[in-house]
Formats: C-alpha cells, sequence, structure tokens
C-alpha cells in the first residue's frame, strides 16, 4: 500500500514541480528569443544606417568598400545606378540572393509604398524601409544623387545565423529542463520516502499493537471462559476457586485496557494534565511509604535520598508524576531479585528537577535499551510476569513528555538499571 503511494506521491510532486518548472521554462525562453532577434533586428538596422548614410555621402563606390560592408557586417548589398546595376554587385549575387532581392523590391512597393525604380520619386531626400521576410531583415531605399540621378539599393541579412542560434538555445533550454526534472524526480523520489516513512512506521506499530493486544486479550479470556466451565462440573468448594481466578483475570484484563485506553489517549493528543505547584519532596516520600511494605515482602531494600536545602515547587501534574513512579518501582518489584536494593532519590540542577528510581538489579543491556519504551515490550526473563504487559515505560514517558521533560535510562553504578525524570523548573 505504502509503496504504491510512494510511487503516486513521486509522480504527481515531480509532475506538478516538472509542469511549473516547463511553464517557467517556456516564458524565459519566449523572453530571451525575443530579445535575440530584437538585439540582432537593430544591429542589422544600424549596421544599414550606417550603410545608408555612407551612400549618401559619396560619389564613387570603391570595391573594397563593398565587400568590407557586407563580410564585416554579413550583409547583402544591391545596389542600382538609374536601374543599372552596379558591375561588382553582379559578381557576387546567387541565384537565391536574387530571387530575395527581386521579392524585397516587390515587398518594399507593395507593404512599404518605396518605388526603387524612381518612378514615383518626388523628394531630394533619401527614402527607407526596413521590414521583415521570411528569410531576410531588409532595407530598401532610395538615395537622390542629382536631379535626374538616384541609386537604389537593398539590403539584406540572412536569418539562417540567427534561426541556428535560437534552435542551439532551444536545444539547451530542452537539456537543462530535462536534467532539472531527472533532479526533480530523483529529490521527489527520496522527499516523498521520508516523508511517508512516519505514516509507514506508525501503521507498522498500529498493526503491532493490534495483534499484541489481541494476544494479551485473549490469555485471560481463555483462562476465564475455561474457568467457567470447569465450575459446571465443580464442587462449591473448587467453584470458589474458579471464581478467584475469573477474578483476577478479569481485574488483569481491565489493568490491560485502561493501560491501552491511556496509549490511545496520548496517540490522539486527547490525553491531558493538570498542573499545579507541587513538592516533589513531599511526592517521593509519598511514594516511599507506599512501597516501603511491599519492597520489604519481595525481600528488597528501598532506600530514599532527598536534597537537605528547601526545594522550589514544581508546576507539574502530581497524581501523573506519581503513577510514573509507580511504574518505575512496579517494575523494580517485578525485575529485582531479591536481597537487592532500591533507590528513590531527588536532586536539582539550575533549570531542571531530577527524580531517580535506581537498583542493583541485573540491569538492561545496551542494545535492548530503546525498546523497553516500545509498547507490549517485555525481557526475555519477565515474558512470564502476567502483571506486566510491557505498556508500563511507554505510558510513564508519554506522561514526561506531555511535561516537557524526558525519561532516561542508563547504569547503574556497580550494576543495574537507573530511571531518571527531568522536569523543567
Amino acid at each position: 500500500m505504502f509503496r504504491k503511494l510512494h510511487t503516486q506521491m513521486t509522480l504527481f510532486s515531480a509532475a506538478v514541480t516538472g509542469g511549473i518548472l516547463i511553464l517557467m521554462t517556456l516564458v524565459c525562453l519566449f523572453i530571451a528569443e525575443n530579445g535575440t532577434k530584437q538585439n540582432s533586428y537593430t544591429t542589422f538596422s544600424q549596421n544599414a544606417q550606417a550603410c545608408i548614410s555612407y551612400l549618401e555621402t559619396q560619389t564613387m563606390l570603391s570595391h573594397s568598400w563593398f565587400q568590407e560592408a557586407q563580410s564585416n557586417y554579413g550583409l547583402s548589398i544591391k545596389i542600382t545606378d538609374n536601374q543599372k546595376p552596379l558591375f561588382f554587385d553582379k559578381l557576387h549575387l546567387t541565384e537565391e540572393e536574387q530571387d530575395a532581392f527581386k521579392e524585397a523590391s516587390e515587398l518594399a512597393l507593395k507593404q512599404e509604398g518605396l518605388d526603387l525604380s524612381g518612378s514615383f520619386r518626388n523628394s531630394h531626400l533619401t527614402s527607407s524601409a526596413f521590414f521583415t521576410m521570411k528569410n531576410y531583415y531588409v532595407c530598401t531605399a532610395v538615395i537622390p544623387k542629382s536631379e535626374n540621378n538616384f541609386l537604389s539599393v537593398i539590403i539584406l541579412h540572412s536569418l539562417s545565423n540567427l534561426n541556428r542560434q535560437l534552435i542551439n538555445q532551444r536545444l539547451a533550454f530542452f537539456v537543462v529542463v530535462l536534467l532539472a526534472i531527472l533532479a526533480l524526480f530523483i529529490f521527489s523520489w527520496f522527499f516523498t520516502r521520508k516523508m511517508i516513512r512516519p505514516l509507514s512506521e506508525n501503521h507498522k506499530q498500529q498493526t503491532e499493537f493490534i495483534a499484541s493486544a489481541s494476544h494479551e486479550l485473549r490469555s485471560p479470556l481463555t483462562v476465564i471462559l475455561s474457568s467457567l466451565q470447569a465450575m459446571e462440573k465443580a464442587s462449591p468448594e473448587e467453584q470458589k476457586h474458579f471464581a478467584s481466578i475469573i477474578k483476577n483475570e478479569g481485574n488483569r484484563m481491565s489493568r490491560l485496557i485502561g493501560d491501552m485506553l491511556s496509549i490511545a489517549n496520548a496517540d490522539n493528543h486527547s490525553w491531558r494534565i493538570f498542573p499545579a505547584p507541587c513538592e516533589l519532596d513531599t511526592l517521593l516520600l509519598d511514594t516511599f511509604e507506599k512501597y516501603e511494605r511491599l519492597m520489604q515482602e519481595k525481600k528488597l531494600r528501598l532506600h530514599i535520598s532527598l536534597p537537605e536545602e528547601t526545594l522550589p515547587t514544581c508546576k507539574c501534574d502530581s497524581s501523573r508524576i506519581s503513577q510514573v513512579l509507580s511504574i518505575l518501582l512496579d517494575n523494580a518489584l517485578s525485575y529485582v531479585p531479591a536481597g537487592k536494593d532500591v533507590f528513590l532519590s531527588l536532586s536539582q540542577g539550575s533549570k531542571h528537577f531530577y527524580l531517580t528510581v535506581a537498583d542493583n538489579g541485573p540491569g538492561i543491556p545496551d542494545k535492548q535499551k530503546a525498546s523497553v519504551f516500545h509498547r507490549f515490550y517485555r525481557a526475555d526473563n519477565a515474558r512470564n510476569n502476567k502483571e506486566h504487559f510491557g505498556l508500563g515505560l511507554c505510558i510513564a514517558q508519554e506522561i514526561i513528555q506531555l511535561h516537557k521533560g524526558t525519561l532516561k535510562i542508563t547504569d547503574t553504578k556497580g550494576g543495574g538499571a537507573s530511571f531518571t525524570i527531568r522536569l523543567p523548573k
């Protein structure tokens, strides 16, 4: 499911960003081509005007100037003197240029009203016209030299170089866009995978949570059903025994459901705390008194360590912090062997309070330290302990995070595990 979603999101993201990129590229290409064409036409106009100005001032034309004008400016020039082509003009005209000059002469008359034959010439001033044909920029002019003498000039500039430049420019834009789209696709692939990963992991956790919860609920339910069947044929004394089993398993299911509801509330962010000023030393003393006898029954020694100076109050939900301490001490009761010690301590730093529950029991291997906060995780030596479902530390961590604090596990000096709660002042 997530693999298909990953592919679809990648294609969608690449398509949208690629479409925007193509649109922007087309706009930039349009602007660039217009600029290139405008620059080319402006250059042609200036060069053609320079040639006309030169022709206006000269009474004799040299072959060398004609060649330099054509080679330096990239122009094809046809000049007629009273409708008689110049001799050097005939030597350099190709068939294509002759056709282009003929078409330019016709268009000058048809579109611009400029008769290069001089039939309608009624001015002593130069008349000129600039326009564009399919493959040429064109400048036409009639330059009067005397009362009965005039020059007709047609200047062409081939657009082949410009068209080649525009094609190369388009190819360059195309290659850049293609590479950019490929880069966008690769980026989208990794980016969407990173975005989907939390969803995939959350879905996996939910599936594992449901599977583990179903397994944990099935066990006491199976015991209850089998006990009910056995009660039908049991004696009164045995019925009391089976009733006690059903009660215990029912209480176990109730605790499990309560823990699951707590986790669900944390997941949907509906789990609320009610912070109020709290004296942490008093809270630890109450917890110590509640668990001291239970520790003695398990043949464990519970110690408490409080700072000598008066501590400021901590703004927290005292019932929830007490719940976290109970979870940690319950774990100590279950996992620490008889004859060992459990330590309950409180200290403060410049910005935080530190509450620690430590023991000198078997400890927790480094590779399992992160896993103990996972849902339904239990150490191998605790699989048969029906009092724990592997949700306690997960709930404890959620409560501390609601207080904007941290819950960390470290090794106790000399062996064992230490759980440290850090709460902001």
